[in-house]
């Protein structure tokens, strides 16, 4: 009995890879076309020298391309290369510090725009694929699944501290030469843009949501984001039963850290504070607390229900405009 349920059984778990290859194959053959190499020069004594490197995506018909902030941090040209070999010259158009967002701009290329999703529809557990095109290698995938969403991260730039909120982890190993690449779903959406900033090897995009698409759109407006800073860590939680009772909401952020000297500091803020709501609006994911944080919440004060020790406490911060130095 059990001789004859052995094939079956192995049967059926090679069906399975080869529909999860399948689906990756499918993806990544679908995204690559849209991804970049992406070179990032300044103009030093000597002539030009590359400062940054990285991946893009394409987004639009007329050449506009979506990267890491930090990978173009300090310049204005560069180029990128598709894998199918077209070259373009790039000029920074913007970029946003706070969500490690940049958009550069060349000369309308060959290969259509990758299609935007939304991570709002992301869930824990979801297969998805990352594709980068490091140092011209066309076309690096990695898959793996959604590990955890709405983190909030610190990083140090420039010798600076800064947190970028509401990043999407997963177990699809990146390396630096992957920052600015596409986070794919399954249907090869791009729903978040590969960050390698916090270190090799650790798989974090930035989401392709309501509140990016603005960030973006006020990118290549004005070529800058005004945003207000808070300064703080967070992580989503789930409440207790009591806590739900209490206060009427299911879900809050967890303060993991807050930066010393940040208008949360000056406010009182502390690790392992719950962030119910700020502005009387609940908050529940970092998208929530960011999507509040834009040139007018600058030097306003931001009223915060917090949950310390089981006690509900009320407390008020005046966000502070984020500043090039690393707010």
């Amino acid at each position: 009995m059990n001789q004859g349920s052995e094939p079956a059984s192995q049967s059926s778990d090679v069906d399975a890879l080869d529909s999860y290859s399948q689906t990756v194959m499918r993806v990544a053959a679908t995204v690559t076309p849209h991804v970049a190499a992406l070179e990032m020069s300044a103009a030093r004594r000597n002539g030009r020298v590359r400062v940054g490197a990285g991946s893009a995506v394409l987004f639009t018909e007329d050449g506009y391309l979506l990267t890491n902030a930090h990978v173009v941090a300090g310049t204005q040209r560069g180029h990128a290369v598709f894998a199918d070999g077209n070259r373009m010259e790039l000029e920074l158009v913007g970029a946003d510090p706070l969500s490690d967002l940049a958009v550069v701009h060349g000369r309308p290329p060959r290969v259509a725009p990758a299609q935007f999703g939304a991570a709002e529809s992301l869930r824990v557990g979801q297969l998805v694929v990352a594709v980068g095109n490091p140092l011209g290698l066309a076309g690096s995938v990695t898959a793996g699944v959604v590990s955890g969403l709405g983190r909030a991260i610190p990083v140090w730039s420039g010798g600076n501290r800064r947190v970028i909120e509401d990043v999407i982890q997963t177990d699809a190993a990146l390396n630096p030469g992957n920052s600015g690449g596409a986070l794919a779903d399954t249907h090869s959406r791009i729903v978040g843009i590969n960050t390698a900033v916090a270190g090799a090897g650790l798989g974090l995009a930035i989401p392709i949501n309501a509140t990016t698409q603005r960030i973006i759109s006020a990118l290549l407006a004005d070529g800058r984001v005004r945003r207000a800073y808070l300064g703080l860590v967070s992580t989503p939680t789930r409440l207790s039963p009591s806590a739900v009772i209490r206060t009427g909401q299911r879900d809050a952020l967890r303060v993991v850290e807050v930066l010393t000297g940040s208008p949360a500091d000056k406010a009182g803020l502390a690790a392992g504070d719950i962030l119910l709501a700020a502005g009387g609006r609940p908050v529940s994911d970092a998208e929530s607390l960011q999507r509040l944080l834009f040139s007018d919440a600058i030097g306003e004060p931001l009223h915060l229900a917090v949950l310390r020790d089981g006690t509900e406490i009320h407390l008020t911060a005046v966000p502070e405009e984020m500043v090039s130095n690393g707010k």
